[in-house]
């Protein structure tokens, strides 16, 4: 279960502090409304985030039995996944037209911004909901350490980037925030390639191999 645990937070990790319209909104309300306000939003994806994550765990649980389908979709997950390292490896300095504050306050205005934002539907789909269902045959308990250990390093993650901000308006531009965000470009390219393992395993194309933490 050591595995699911270890996903959810390399996914968590990722996710929080990757630049992104959510990052953007933390950041701008930090900046216009102090720290508390860039907390709210960053707390806005424990909202917004369940009726996406029931509507997928549902539709991949349809097609529990179809291997071409969750074959195709731990590839499609693979290729996401890799699209995130890569986006992280090319990571740089957020300009300050990025930091404009902005007028609005509140965790609704986070809530909408991370519905209409096309990554949690894309994420949930094709990495996170496939992962769960993955977890379920584990034990009962995965799912939970995996969906906890993710919102707990997702949120974690933005609202210590709203306090930094709220102290520092250069850490963003920093080299700190650089290397880290290549880091775990690196490590998200080489969960990639699992992801990528898994879907032609399901598609009859490579040997089977043990469930990874099913010890």
């Amino acid at each position: 279960m050591s595995y699911f645990v270890t996903v959810g937070i390399l996914l968590g990790l990722s996710a929080g502090i990757a630049p992104g319209p959510l990052l953007t909104l933390v950041v701008s309300e930090t900046l216009s409304g102090g720290v508390g306000a860039g907390v709210r939003v960053a707390l806005s994806p424990l909202l917004s985030d369940l009726p996406i994550i029931l509507f997928a765990v549902f539709f991949v649980s349809q097609f529990s039995e179809v291997q071409i389908l969750l074959g195709a979709m731990s590839i499609l997950g693979g290729f996401f996944v890799f699209y995130m390292g890569y986006e992280s490896l090319r990571t740089e300095k957020i300009n300050d037209d990025v930091l404009t504050p902005d007028s609005s306050r509140s965790l609704f205005r986070g809530v909408v911004t991370n519905l209409l934002n096309p990554h949690p539907y894309l994420f949930w789909f094709s990495v996170g909901a496939p992962t769960i269902s993955k977890a379920i045959s584990v034990s009962i308990v995965a799912p939970a350490l995996f969906l906890f250990s993710f919102y707990v390093c997702l949120v974690g993650a933005k609202v210590a980037l709203a306090k930094l901000v709220g102290r520092s308006r250069n850490f963003l531009q920093g080299h700190a925030y650089i290397y880290t965000m290549r880091f775990l470009g690196v490590v998200l390219c080489l969960f990639a390639l699992t992801l990528l393992g898994d879907g032609f395993r399901l598609l009859g194309y490579l040997p089977s191999l043990p469930l990874l933490g099913a010890t």
